[in-house]
């Protein structure tokens, strides 16, 4: 098994032990993303949303460094700490993703890292690219 570590310094640098992302072949694991602003490695002012579309923009830079882009995502999980948050998440999804979507579950949790509202995981698959 081929192993390639995704490091980019257009997302949020890992604050644990772990990678941004993997990839095996053509499928590439991306780590959960946090709302975190790459340069300052703090939290994004604002609401849940700006929370939502700054986790999004994280994994496309992620997905992007692997050669791939969140239109190549075909699993998310989305983790909230509150799940009436649910149909925000929907509303933003719609701005970074059309149809087909990617397969996705919600789970609702107690607690994410530095305080966040959202942390998302995926997988990509980038069919015949090397």
């Amino acid at each position: 098994m081929n192993k390639q570590v995704i490091d980019t310094d257009r997302a949020p640098r890992a604050i644990g032990t772990y990678s941004q992302a993997v990839r095996v072949g053509e499928t590439v694991y991306l780590s959960g993303q946090i709302p975190l602003v790459p340069e300052t490695m703090e939290l994004v002012e604002g609401d849940v949303q700006a929370q939502i579309r700054r986790v999004f923009s994280n994994l496309g830079a992620v997905a992007a460094a692997a050669g791939g882009s969140l239109a190549d995502l075909v699993k998310l999980t989305v983790y909230l700490k509150d799940l009436a948050d649910f149909l925000l998440v929907n509303q933003v999804m719609a701005e970074y993703f059309s149809e087909p979507y990617p397969a996705r579950a919600v789970i609702g949790v107690s607690a994410l890292p530095k305080g966040a509202a959202v942390e998302i995981d995926a997988v990509m698959v980038l069919a015949g690219r090397p």
